[in-house]
């Protein structure tokens, strides 16, 4: 068994064929979780968690960038091409998230986050170490402080509903350990799509979070060392698809929940231990994590 615990197949990307991916991987023994970015988003992924008696499940949150009303355009060299993504500028109402949180079919709250690598942040004057701001540099902090204004709510609807929390992060470790320390989430959670140091990972790990990889542990050996510093019972596996093909696919192939064992077997090669191995393990940890009932799993 294998346990995708970050997809978005509730996406655009999957208007016409979402049912098909989802079944094509219960049928393969790949589990699924769908992640909410938005509201709308986060509806969706909950009614598709409906449409299956089990196997696929919901989380509810609106991700930082959309905290903001725009567009970016994302790049990778290893990802399959640009994607201009547009960002809806939404307000975190409280009181729909919970609605939406309490339905059974959701085991966390996410992805929120924060995001500080989508815009500039203001720079550093390293004569005072001051923030000087530049050009938006006054609406950069100003959404610096909105994301974690919102983070924190998330926490405290994660902590009302007694669910875990889904993170994103990038470029804002720091910060994000800070507060996680501050305002503690009682069922934890996973930092989703981790980029960081396996030091970094580490500091996470004993907060009592695990740990998300996905297809950018495939793109070559510069996430060895983290997969080998962290045990598998502080992993968990994830596609983050339509996004992330991981290796060896070729780029230009949508990425879908089933090639979640393509991110297994590159941690096995790594650790040197078979990939049923690395799926169990990590099967086991997205069932506690999301305290899900295991009585239709088979060993």
């Amino acid at each position: 068994m294998y346990f995708d615990t970050h997809a978005h197949v509730n996406f655009s990307a999957y208007k016409d064929d979402g049912e098909e991916v989802l079944k094509r991987a219960l049928d393969n023994g790949v589990f699924v979780v769908n992640i909410g970015s938005q509201y709308s988003t986060s509806k969706r992924a909950v009614e598709y968690a409906h449409k299956f008696e089990t196997g696929v499940w919901a989380a509810v949150g609106v991700h930082p960038v959309h905290l903001k009303k725009g567009s970016f355009t994302h790049r990778d060299p290893d990802e399959l091409e640009e994607v201009e993504i547009q960002t809806s500028g939404e307000v975190f109402e409280y009181g729909k998230y919970l609605e939406l949180a309490k339905d059974e079919k959701v085991v966390a709250i996410g992805e929120v986050g924060l995001d500080y690598h989508h815009f500039d942040p203001p720079r550093v004057d390293e004569r005072s170490s001051s923030r000087v701001e530049a050009g938006e540099g006054d609406d950069v902090a100003a959404l610096i402080k909105k994301q974690k204004e919102v983070l924190i709510e998330a926490i405290r609807l994660a902590n009302e509903v007694r669910k875990p929390v889904m993170l994103h992060c990038w470029d804002a470790y720091d910060d994000l350990l800070e507060i996680l320390q501050n305002h503690p989430v009682e069922k934890k959670g996973v930092v989703h799509s981790f980029i960081g140091s396996h030091k970094t990972a580490k500091k996470f790990i004993e907060l009592g979070y695990k740990i998300g990889l996905n297809g950018i542990a495939t793109y070559g050996e510069s996430y060895d060392k983290l997969i080998r510093e962290i045990g598998l019972e502080n992993i968990l596996l994830e596609t983050d698809c339509p996004y992330l093909t991981p290796r060896p696919l070729e780029k230009g192939i949508r990425n879908e929940p089933l090639f979640v064992k393509n991110v297994a077997q590159k941690i096995a090669d790594v650790k040197s231990v078979s990939i049923e191995e690395v799926g169990k393990i990590t099967t086991e940890n997205a069932k506690k994590i999301f305290d899900i009932d295991t009585s239709y799993f088979q060993a």
